[in-house]
């Protein structure tokens, strides 16, 4: 099959060999495995951020969000059969989607759903986790909650963001503050279900006062968090809480102290890198998730159609997550020829 892999972290994405075609055997599903043609993928800022900072021992796969039809399955799958159409976001510690096809435990996948494209539900998986184990796991909103209460998500326009809004609105009852720097992006933040829209780049504060927002309650910081860690400190009310899931360098938790902040991370590979007994939560998840696309309540996140998968497409799609300035998610459609 093709793949396309990175061996050497850190090449600038002018080198092919940042990203480059192999042919590979196959995979073989293990006892638990789905066999998965792959039809649509997504890339996320863990793709890049991969490929920047880890050294693989040999050649890598990487990619965390598809979409396919299952071809084969393991001996123990009850779940699936060939044929059934999926999607998921995978296991970090296994090989990739950028792939003709792949391997996943039936237990972290999902049947898609079928009212949109492939292209289209590719956008979804990761950041639809992220999202919602971020809202209800980790700030622990209850569905139909947060009535009189506030969120404020940094980075909204982004992948999870795009995602995170609408599970806020249409799912909660908590008044969303999303940040966006550029015109087009505060546009789609709004459009997205978003009760205001602020600069993230001029000062919180006073824009939450403009507003009648003082303080808030809750906030999701998804990018940047190191440098908007003091102004949203300054914004959370006493017993406020905090979730993030970018990497900042430290973050000084004693700041935190005085209004009793509690700080919660989120990094949706929990569950399948420690094969903890609840990771097939995330099947019921996004089983949920499909029904919700399905029923017309939540969209597609796609930004950016980057054409067939192939390596010069991956290292394009790569660029435009670095630059900073990618609204929504990156799809790309199929292996090339």
């Amino acid at each position: 099959m093709k793949a396309y892999v990175y061996d050497q972290a850190g090449l600038p994405l002018a080198d092919p060999r940042a990203l480059y075609e192999v042919e590979l055997d196959s995979p073989e599903p293990g006892p638990r495995d789905l066999l998965v043609r792959i039809q649509a993928i997504a890339v996320n800022p863990v793709d890049s951020k991969l490929r920047l900072g880890v050294q693989p021992a040999g050649p890598r796969i990487l990619g965390w969000d598809a979409v396919g039809v299952v071809e084969a399955t393991g001996a123990e799958v009850t779940g699936f059969q060939v044929g059934d159409q999926v999607w998921y976001a995978g296991d970090i510690t296994r090989p990739g989607c950028y792939a003709e096809y792949g391997l996943v435990d039936e237990r972290i996948a999902a049947r898609r759903p079928l009212s949109i494209s492939a292209v289209e539900a590719a956008a979804l998986p990761l950041t639809a986790i992220t999202a919602w184990e971020l809202l209800f796991d980790r700030l622990r909103v209850a569905e139909g909650g947060g009535l009189g209460q506030s969120l404020l998500i940094i980075g909204a326009g982004g992948g999870v963001g795009s995602i995170l809004v609408q599970l806020a609105r249409r799912l909660t009852r908590l008044t969303i503050v999303g940040t966006a720097s550029r015109p087009a992006t505060r546009e789609w933040v709004s459009e997205l279900g978003a009760h205001h829209v602020i600069d993230h780049g001029q000062p919180l504060q006073a824009q939450l006062s403009g507003l009648g927002l003082s303080q808030v309650d809750h906030v999701i910081s998804l990018t940047h968090t190191e440098h908007y860690y003091p102004q949203l400190i300054e914004v959370l009310k006493p017993q406020g809480q905090l979730a993030l899931i970018d990497d900042p360098v430290s973050l000084d938790a004693i700041a935190l102290k005085r209004k009793s902040i509690s700080l919660h991370w989120e990094f949706m590979f929990t569950r399948s890198m420690y094969r903890t007994a609840d990771q097939c939560l995330q099947q019921a998840l996004l089983t949920r998730v499909a029904l919700l696309v399905d029923e017309g309540v939540l969209r597609s996140t796609v930004g950016e159609h980057g054409g067939q998968l192939d390596a010069d497409n991956l290292r394009r799609a790569h660029a435009l997550i670095e630059s900073g300035r990618a609204r929504g998610k990156i799809v790309l459609e199929g292996v090339a020829g």
